[in-house]
């Protein structure tokens, strides 16, 4: 496909993408829905009245709200509906948005733009799917015979995560405070965690209509309530989770904060780089099943910029590696008869490939502290020091383009004095 904007083939989003955000400019402060266009974000405020469609010829306002959860309401063939009609709009042979008065209206720099939490989040959810991290962790705390849990092949584990500490990237993190329990046998101190880390992943925004209490969505039906993805960095206080997660699991340790990308990238984009699921032995539970793939070729990176501006990639991992499916998990999370809403974010739990330079923390790059890694500042690192800012990119590759998602960045501040 050609745009009449023009970009380079390694941009984010070519015509092929077309993420959606919430932004507002230093002239405009109020937040609007735009898609990323090359390095422009077009305002979908401005053309709502384009949408002329049967789906949404009715349904133009929702591109007037400050926030995406009713478009992410309106369900799958809305959202193709709107998909078709934008890419229309953007293709070099449409002169409708290439009229200067409209261009210069609808258009604004995504360096001028400030962006925002692309949806209200009613929910967030965590999960842990990747079997060579489930595994790299049980290696660490348990050791060979006992790394995965009887529980883990049956069912996607998961928690529940806290939606009020949920940031857009860019957004600073200051280091928690906690209990933490530094010589075994001994009393807990209190204090600024120690053993600040990230953790990469990907997580989806539900859509479709909410659901009813006492409903519940199995595998082979969930796609249709998945409306995109984003990138995510789920900060970590290790000695505080280290602590606290016996009997019920993480909790302050988690809630520090959570960084997502801006930008959504929808399903449809994500389509042409599907991979067949991972093989799970044993089968799961009916409910579990599907057959067609969830799973992505989507590369994933992290950097780690340190105070003198140097960077280093630190991992380099794939989504493909996911054991448990996002169907698979919106199935389980569903199962009971807990209702969803659109603008739920359900996330995957660190991705972590087969290999040690794919390891998505630094609990497990470094080992729990026994490997540190060179940085190319001459500094090493087993975990995060104040000043740090980690940065995580997604994408998938096409033939002469790439979907992806921007980057997710967050800065690691140092802790507020109590």
């Amino acid at each position: 496909m050609k745009s009449f904007v023009e970009y380079s083939p390694d941009c984010d989003f070519p015509i092929e993408n077309l993420p959606y955000g919430v932004f507002s400019t230093s002239n405009n402060s109020k937040k609007r829905i735009g898609v990323a266009i090359g390095n422009q974000i077009l305002d979908l405020s401005i053309i709502a009245h384009l949408f002329d469609g049967p789906l949404l010829k009715n349904n133009q306002d929702v591109f007037r709200r400050d926030c995406l959860n009713d478009i992410m309401a309106l369900g799958r063939p809305a959202w193709i509906e709107a998909r078709t009609r934008l890419q229309d709009l953007l293709s070099a042979n449409n002169e409708t948005l290439q009229e200067p008065n409209i261009r210069s209206k609808a258009f604004v720099l995504q360096n001028n733009a400030t962006m925002h939490l692309p949806a209200k989040i009613g929910d967030y959810t965590d999960f842990y799917s990747s079997i060579h991290h489930a595994t790299n962790v049980g290696l660490m705390f348990r050791g060979k015979e006992t790394a995965l849990m009887p529980n883990w092949k049956y069912l996607p584990v998961g928690y529940h995560g806290r939606a009020s500490s949920v940031v857009v990237s860019g957004t600073p993190i200051k280091r928690p405070h906690g209990q933490t329990l530094p010589v075994e046998d001994a009393e807990p101190v209190f204090g600024p965690s120690r053993l600040m880390d990230f953790e990469l992943e990907v997580a989806f925004f539900v859509g479709g209509p909410a659901t009813q209490l006492g409903d519940s969505i199995p595998a082979n039906m969930a796609y249709d309530h998945i409306f995109g993805m984003v990138t995510m960095n789920d900060w970590s206080a290790r000695d505080i989770q280290k602590w606290e997660y016996i009997p019920l699991g993480p909790f302050g340790s988690k809630n520090c904060g959570t960084t997502i990308s801006p930008w959504v990238v929808t399903m449809e984009a994500l389509e042409p780089f599907k991979v067949p699921n991972v093989p799970q032995n044993p089968t799961p539970f009916p409910y579990l099943q599907h057959r067609e793939s969830c799973n992505f070729n989507m590369n994933l990176e992290v950097d780690i910029k340190t105070q003198n501006g140097t960077v280093t990639t630190i991992c380099r991992s794939n989504y493909k590696y996911q054991y448990w499916t996002p169907q698979q998990q919106l199935a389980h999370h569903t199962v009971t008869g807990c209702n969803i809403n659109p603008g739920d974010l359900m996330a995957s739990g660190t991705i972590s490939g087969e290999s040690p330079d794919s390891f998505g923390s630094l609990l497990e790059l470094c080992w729990k502290g026994t490997r540190p890694i060179p940085l190319k500042d001459g500094t090493k690192r087993t975990f995060l020091q104040d000043g740090d800012e980690v940065i995580i990119r997604g994408y998938c590759a096409g033939d002469g383009y790439r979907i992806g998602f921007g980057p997710c960045s967050g800065k690691l501040l140092p802790a507020v004095t109590l």
